[in-house]
């Protein structure tokens, strides 16, 4: 008796918004709308959500849309946003990944204490760097393995790693209470900006960039004689990012500048983005997440893909962290306590990831990471408590999965899911 099967979906994130040979740019339009009627909400709550921020803030203190806090905000958001972008991969198999933050820390002090200034053991930049990402992905190695081979759930295998990596960030400092990093470069990440000039021509060459991307991509469609979009609706992306990207140089530059932990940002979104939308690795992620059975019915190494993904996980963790010392210019105890693990789940989260898995990607990192950080930069700015600040994350990260949960029976109902 034969077994059949079941189809595994490439990319199950969203449906198709690809328009068919012939479509204008007002099909597409309505296609995008049909898909918000059954579910498909996309970024447009975040919109939505981070104009109500503006609003609110900005009214209640007028220094909140100023070029100086823009800038802060976006040093401020930069670790819980690449942390956020390894939780996404995480997120996308339905596992957590509760260790993060620590293993942000261990990362952090590691990195800071292979630059102290003590002689023949002191490292240069690149290479300390390097080796924390490499211990980052061993964590992550350690833990995909405990997963995958002795079946433990990812909740207790990363509480775990909670506990225990804490107690290596306090092992590693030991008595020296605080230890201030004095390597320009690796202050220089998250507290140095690019000249006027330099910023509008990494922009003119990024806008350049995505142009090329789109019409490639387009020419590739039309050579395999597969749907493609309009041109007209290429035009207006390139246009949309064009305006955006104008707009972050022109404040940025009003004030210091565009950070260099921008350019790490983007990079970072990139690089992930194409992962999962390009690679075949990506598209076993999304079919790991969206149905592991089938996946592996399929011939994907399930358990190879989730090692993978929480080695990317730690790996981006570490870097986070490594982004955090910077912009304190210091590492002590509490390296990787406090926040950071609760913003970069919530981040992913609220920018859309499902914690269901199968749905989400990158961009719902950084939109997230935004929302969080707006408000505890809002709230930082009208003079309230951390609790005042917790409380209203909470609710958000709240609204938002009950907005995954009713968007995702939405699409059931529709047949969209």
């Amino acid at each position: 008796m034969s077994t059949q099967v079941p189809p595994v979906e490439a990319s199950p994130a969203a449906p198709s918004t690809v328009a068919p040979a012939g479509d204008s740019v007002g099909d597409a339009a309505r296609r995008w709308w049909a898909g918000i009627r059954a579910g498909d909400l996309g970024i447009l709550p975040i919109i939505i959500g981070l104009l109500v921020i503006v609003v609110v803030f900005q009214s209640q203190n007028d220094r909140f849309l100023t070029s100086g806090n823009f800038v802060n905000l976006i040093v401020q958001l930069a670790a819980t946003a690449v942390i956020a972008m390894g939780v996404v991969f995480v997120l996308l198999l339905g596992e957590i990944d509760l260790s993060v933050g620590y293993v942000a820390g261990v990362a952090g002090v590691a990195t800071a204490l292979m630059l102290l200034p003590d002689g023949s053991n002191e490292l240069s930049a690149g290479p300390a760097i390097v080796i924390a990402i490499a211990i980052g992905a061993s964590i992550g190695l350690l833990h995909g393995l405990l997963i995958t081979k002795l079946g433990i759930p990812s909740f207790v295998v990363t509480l775990a790693g909670l506990l225990g990596w804490n107690g290596v960030v306090l092992l590693l400092i030991g008595t020296r209470g605080t230890v201030t990093i004095q390597n320009d470069t690796i202050i220089g990440v998250a507290n140095d900006f690019l000249s006027d000039g330099i910023a509008w021509l990494v922009l003119l060459l990024g806008i350049a960039l995505y142009a090329g991307v789109l019409l490639s991509g387009r020419r590739a469609r039309a050579k395999a004689a597969l749907p493609a979009e309009p041109i007209a609706l290429l035009v207006l992306r390139v246009a949309a990012l064009a305006a955006i990207g104008a707009a972050v140089v022109a404040v940025a530059n009003d004030d210091r500048g565009v950070p260099y932990v921008f350019l790490l940002l983007t990079g970072l979104f990139i690089l992930w983005t194409y992962v999962l939308n390009r690679t075949t690795f990506g598209r076993h992620v999304y079919a790991v997440g969206g149905n592991a059975e089938a996946a592996r019915r399929a011939g994907i190494n399930v358990d190879r893909v989730k090692i993978a993904c929480f080695m990317i996980a730690s790996s981006m963790a570490a870097l986070g962290g490594i982004v955090l010392a910077s912009r304190l210019r210091s590492v002590d105890t509490n390296a990787g306590s406090g926040s950071i693990l609760l913003y970069s789940i919530a981040a992913a989260v609220i920018g859309g990831t499902s914690l269901f898995g199968g749905r989400g990607n990158i961009r719902s990192a950084i939109l997230g990471a935004m929302v969080i950080m707006s408000i505890d930069n809002g709230l930082g700015l009208l003079g309230l408590s951390s609790g005042t600040k917790f409380v209203v994350t909470g609710l958000v990260l709240l609204a938002a999965v009950a907005v995954d949960s009713i968007s995702r029976r939405g699409r059931e109902n529709a047949g969209r899911a």
